[in-house]
């Protein structure tokens, strides 16, 4: 009784209570109890013969479990844009993976606003504008820069907006949010005072791919991340317009659930994104922000 009571932090007469209790829940006596000795009676023997490899089950569950939350090795599942994995993700994932062997990263590319509780992901990336309350958020960005953009012969033939008014008399290809339905709206900055407007639109897409894929093949102007048809832009299949107008976007935010939080695998992949953005920063593109 008292080597129980010491491994459970409790007082001796606790355990016995508990297990008179046990004893008038289950009708019959599991204890011969003298005052030389405490041996069990038959029923008690059944019991603890029985029971004894589910409680070995269960200390090895138990024991599993927690071993999780500190492993480095396993599957990161991941939710997130296009942009924010060519933002965020595409800078570290080399140095991440090189660093960290044992741990594998499982990503869905998905433009929808994903529920990654429900979905069984351990983490998202978005925009620091659009994240549930009810998660902890970690900046990994620093804000974000658009571009509008257009396929090289399409300004040659209907030339080159030089202001945002000049947008009206374009042909406009927009991104539809796919979670919401609504087409998003275009941002310039103008005098130091950003704006938000709505160009007439000729097509539209649920994706940002669609977009630029429509913009290479001369339909219209479009307006995106500028990462996210950077390798364009270095072929020479798109150029940009307007950059003077460009207003940044809010930062990428890697976000989780609390109860992720003592996962040592994400913990490291959170480390390595926070690690680039402090270079970053370093180097001038961007002062850290408070995280939250």
């Amino acid at each position: 009784m008292r080597a129980a009571a010491k491994a459970l932090g409790v007082g001796a007469p606790a355990v016995s209570l508990q297990l008179k209790a046990l004893e008038e829940r289950l009708g019959v006596d599991l204890l011969f109890r003298t005052t030389r000795s405490i041996e069990l009676t038959e029923a008690g023997r059944v019991l603890f013969d029985a029971a004894a490899p589910a409680y070995r089950d269960m200390g090895y569950a138990v024991k599993k479990a927690q071993e999780m939350a500190k492993s480095t090795t396993g599957t990161l599942r991941l939710s997130m844009s296009r942009g924010a994995y060519m933002t965020a993700v595409t800078p570290v994932l080399n140095a991440f993976l090189v660093q960290n062997p044992g741990i594998k990263l499982d990503i869905s590319w998905s433009e929808e606003l994903a529920d990654i509780v429900r979905d069984g992901f351990h983490a998202g990336i978005r925009q620091g504008d659009i994240l549930a309350p009810d998660m902890i958020a970690v900046r990994v960005t620093d804000p974000l820069v658009p571009a509008f953009f257009a396929a090289p012969e399409y300004l040659r033939i209907h030339g080159r907006p030089r202001h945002p008014r000049d947008l009206l008399a374009h042909p406009c290809i927009r991104y539809r949010m796919p979670t919401s339905g609504q087409i998003k709206e275009w941002r310039v900055l103008e005098n130091g005072q950003e704006k938000r407007i709505d160009p007439p639109m000729r097509l539209s897409f649920d994706t940002v791919i669609g977009v630029i894929q429509a913009a290479r093949e001369g339909h219209g102007i479009g307006w995106s991340l500028r990462a996210t048809m950077a390798d364009y832009l270095e072929t020479g299949e798109l150029e940009t317009v307007l950059d003077e107008y460009t207003a940044s976007l809010p930062p990428f935010y890697l976000y989780f659930p609390k109860q992720n939080s003592r996962l040592e695998c994400l913990r490291l992949f959170i480390d390595c994104l926070k690690a680039h953005r402090g270079k970053g920063a370093a180097q001038g593109f961007g002062l850290p922000a408070p995280e939250r």
